[in-house]
């Protein structure tokens, strides 16, 4: 049996911003309902909503002032250390939040003590305070436990832990109310300064610029989590909506993309594109149009096209959302629309999907000869795509690399090998095969649509005792005995999970290495 070692795991700026990008969603996307809940009572309480109602209106301010940053504290503390972590996250970034208004105050005293007819500020809410504190809080908290760890006399072990706890929190909300509190509301006085400038300069479509790439590579968390969601938030709180939402969430450049391989691609892009499309538009999951820009990067100027006509379109007729829309579903979008704002959303996510139509399907016409010609002589255009992104690049990519490999990787030829990731070759699974993990950024989309359709076929192959589930990259756990995930994703997956056998495909609802995964663990079930 011959097989090939697995490639080191590779590091770089591309793996470490998606890392960073998946711990920010890993904070935000569980505490989106709390965000869906805010906006529902916000359509419908504050004056200018649905059925205004001043009592139930007064819900609004401290859920989004004091709820959702708490909320969001203790999920960043839990992922590192637990219960124990989150608490201590939480009671610091109280004290950021304190801070925070005592320096508003501050500032508006002297303003107004100047002069009287001033514009005051608002309120700073504490969105990436909590990102900061949460996980900070946490962190400092374990390493002071183990300090102690094993040397707490027999009896005293639960004074010492409530006590190390509060005293560790108390500890940590000063710092959160003088320096961070600080830090905060100075970062986002630039970020609004900013954003504000773009709006005032009729810039802002220019930003899809960055965000429509950074999607296909898996590098939209950071921005979309980092920096979009706790302005959105802040801008929704003072004016009931914000443009912000729709840069990233808009589905139409994906819907556009899909339908123009539905009526211009080839071969099995052309198959799948129209299934595709019902689940990035009405699924919300963005991820499946990923693949179809990656076969011809050039593709990605046509989503740069739809996205900026987007934004242009929702600057044009003040259009917003009340919250975030996740997952980018046309459902989720409309049902967070502010009220006066439908008829520009709607119209922006038209114009989009039909401007980045009209773009990929000069795109593919234009090269249609030379796809089919490939296909015929059996040339993977996808690997040929690559190649072409890394010859205009001028030097070999850390990323172009991996989904080559994703392209090129062989095919399981015996009983206990099987194609393993983008960059890796070919992995030996040295163990029985029973619990296959999918995994994405957020656990959530892509990889419980890939989970699904792997459990149907075991189904259909008859086999038996496999769990297959599906977790972000950030909860992957030694127990899993394979990983399969996107190509982008690989090397990160293999950091947490190096004993694992890793997989890499292109499409996670239509990929050939799941037969080749059924088959070799059917022929394992058979040889046991």
């Amino acid at each position: 049996m011959t097989t090939t070692s697995p490639a080191q795991p590779r590091g770089g700026a591309r793996v470490a911003v998606q890392r960073f990008g998946t711990f920010l969603s890993g904070m935000i996307m569980p505490n989106i309902p709390a965000l869906i809940a805010w906006g529902i009572i916000t359509a419908f309480f504050i004056p200018v909503g649905w059925t205004p109602n001043a009592d139930l209106a007064t819900i609004v301010d401290p859920f989004i002032h004091y709820l959702l940053p708490l909320i969001i504290a203790y999920t960043g503390g839990y992922m590192i250390y637990k219960q124990r972590g989150g608490v201590v996250g939480a009671i610091a970034t109280m004290g950021a939040i304190a801070g925070s208004d005592l320096i508003v105050k501050n500032f508006n005293d002297a303003l107004l003590a100047a002069n009287p007819d001033a514009s005051t500020l608002g309120q700073v809410h504490m969105f990436i305070g909590a990102m900061i504190l949460g996980p900070l809080a946490a962190w400092t908290m374990k390493k002071l436990d183990a300090l102690w760890e094993g040397k707490v006399r027999a009896g005293f072990e639960m004074l010492v832990n409530m006590f190390s706890a509060g005293i560790w929190g108390f500890v940590m909300a000063v710092v959160g109310f003088y320096p961070i509190a600080w830090l905060v509301n100075g970062i986002m006085t630039v970020l609004s300064s900013a954003v504000n400038f773009l709006v005032d300069s009729n810039l802002l479509p220019l930003t899809s610029i960055l965000i429509e790439p950074a999607k296909v590579f898996f590098l939209n968390n950071a921005i979309n989590h980092g920096v979009l969601t706790p302005l959105g938030i802040a801008q929704a709180d003072e004016s009931g909506k914000s443009i912000l939402f729709l840069l990233e969430a808009n589905p139409g450049p994906g819907l556009g993309l899909l339908l123009a391989f539905t009526f211009f691609g080839i071969g099995a892009a052309r198959a799948s594109a129209p299934g595709a499309a019902v689940i990035q538009f009405f699924g919300g999951i963005h991820e499946v149009y990923f693949p179809y820009a990656l076969m011809k990067p050039t593709l990605i100027l046509a989503l740069i096209a739809g996205g900026m006509t987007g934004v242009t379109t929702n600057m044009l007729f003040g259009a917003g959302l009340r919250a975030p829309a996740a997952p980018g579903s046309i459902i989720a979008v409309l049902l967070q629309t502010a009220n006066d704002s439908y008829v520009g959303v709607i119209l922006s996510v038209i114009l989009s999907a039909t401007v980045t139509f009209v773009v990929a399907a000069i795109i593919l016409r234009a090269s249609r000869k030379r796809d089919l010609a490939a296909a015929e002589l059996g040339t993977d255009s996808f690997s040929a795509a690559v190649s072409r992104t890394e010859a205009n690049k001028g030097k070999s990519s850390e990323a172009l690399s991996g989904l080559r490999g994703s392209a090129n990787a062989p095919a399981a030829t015996n009983d206990a090998a099987v194609a393993a990731s983008a960059a890796t070759g070919t992995a030996v699974a040295d163990r029985e095969i029973s619990n296959i993990v999918f995994a994405c950024d957020a656990g959530m989309g892509s990889s419980a649509m890939g989970a699904s359709v792997l459990r149907n076929k075991f189904k259909k192959a008859g086999v038996e005792g496999v769990t297959v589930t599906n977790k972000a990259i950030a909860n992957l756990d030694p127990s899993a005995d394979l990983v399969i995930t996107q190509a982008q994703l690989t090397d990160r997956a293999r950091g947490v999970t190096p004993g694992s056998v890793h997989v890499s495909v292109d499409n996670f609802m239509n990929s050939p290495k799941y037969d080749e995964v059924v088959e070799m663990v059917r022929r394992q079930r058979g040889d046991a």
